[in-house]
């Protein structure tokens, strides 16, 4: 691998509802600006401004207008599953850099904007070049936010290295380098948060680019569904959500997990269970409120119809059995 260089020209005016994003982009890095194999990075902002995105009143309303549900809150800040299905902060909805009394919403579908901008340059540079995206998000695990990609055209999104061969031999099992947030963390140190450069191109991974006619899986294909992420609620509101125990809430919590590990779970809370036949958990009913807590969390219910089942290892024929919820 070649080096790899980023510019984020300076010079790039403000934009507003319905202007020429491709114009002003090609325009800003000049003739010649960009060559086949490049990666054009623009933010979400700019992408929201020209796309008429920009609108007035309460930043909280349209919080909850973009909020498909709440993850966690905690006091004023509320990290929500937007329309989009991102896990963000504030839904997106982000009220600097732009006039008092208005709010910025995310690009209403921010791959098409990816892949109409792509085209767009395509037809006046006459050049092939993939196009991300970005917008700001925090980490679950650390401080600081780092910049996304929430849109993508033309880019492999994320490489896949399960099946190499390491240094040292070993291969490979899970690795898988989302390599359009790595460009779009590269490339937001040239723009700046302050700077006035919402666009940047990043030169030297031509192997990344995909060819003219095909604009890639996009960058909605980095967005886990819901419920096959480990956080899909916060630790409070997960406990929350599972002593409610209304089945509109299951999702986030993911598909049933295995009788032996719902036992185990079960064990841990200091509750005595057993598996019991093929897809079927045996357990005390001496502690039913906390039982049916751990269930739901874990993909199980309570089996009315179950028939009693003879004594053993110490359990009543009393005792509850559980199988796991079906959709």
């Amino acid at each position: 691998m070649g080096p790899l260089t980023v510019v984020a020209p300076d010079g790039v005016p403000e934009i507003t509802a319905g202007d020429d994003l491709g114009a002003i982009v090609l325009a800003a890095f000049g003739t010649d600006g960009l060559a086949d194999g490049d990666i054009l990075v623009v933010t979400s902002k700019v992408v929201s401004k020209a796309e008429g995105r920009v609108v007035e009143g309460d930043r909280e309303r349209w919080i909850d207008v973009e909020t498909m549900r709440l993850v966690a809150r905690r006091g004023l800040t509320r990290i929500v599953r937007n329309r989009l299905g991102l896990t963000m902060a504030a839904a997106g909805v982000d009220a600097s850099n732009v006039t008092a009394g208005t709010t910025v919403l995310l690009p209403e579908d921010p791959d098409a904007s990816a892949r109409a901008l792509r085209a767009a340059v395509a037809e006046r540079a006459g050049v092939n070049v993939g196009v991300l995206v970005t917008d700001t998000a925090g980490r679950a695990w650390r401080e600081g936010q780092t910049d996304i990609a929430i849109g993508a055209a033309g880019v492999v999104v994320l490489e896949s290295f399960v099946g190499r061969v390491d240094a040292h031999g070993n291969e490979l099992a899970v690795t898988a380098p989302a390599v359009a947030d790595e460009i779009a963390s590269a490339v937001e140190l040239a723009q700046g948060k302050l700077g006035s450069r919402p666009c940047a191109v990043l030169r030297g991974r031509p192997d990344l680019v995909l060819p003219a006619d095909d604009h890639g899986t996009g960058a909605s294909a980095l967005i886990r569904e819901d419920g096959a992420d480990l956080f899909g609620y916060g630790a409070r509101e997960a406990v929350v959500r599972a002593v409610g125990g209304a089945d509109a809430d299951r999702g986030p919590f993911g598909t049933p997990v295995s009788a032996e590990e719902f036992v185990a779970a079960l064990r841990a809370a200091g509750l005595a269970a057993e598996v019991d036949g093929a897809q079927q958990v045996r357990c005390a009913d001496d502690r039913r409120v906390a039982l049916d807590i751990l269930a739901f969390a874990h993909g199980w219910s309570v089996d009315p119809t179950a028939a009693a089942g003879e004594p053993s290892n110490g359990f009543a024929d009393t005792d509850l059995r559980l199988r796991p919820v079906t959709p």
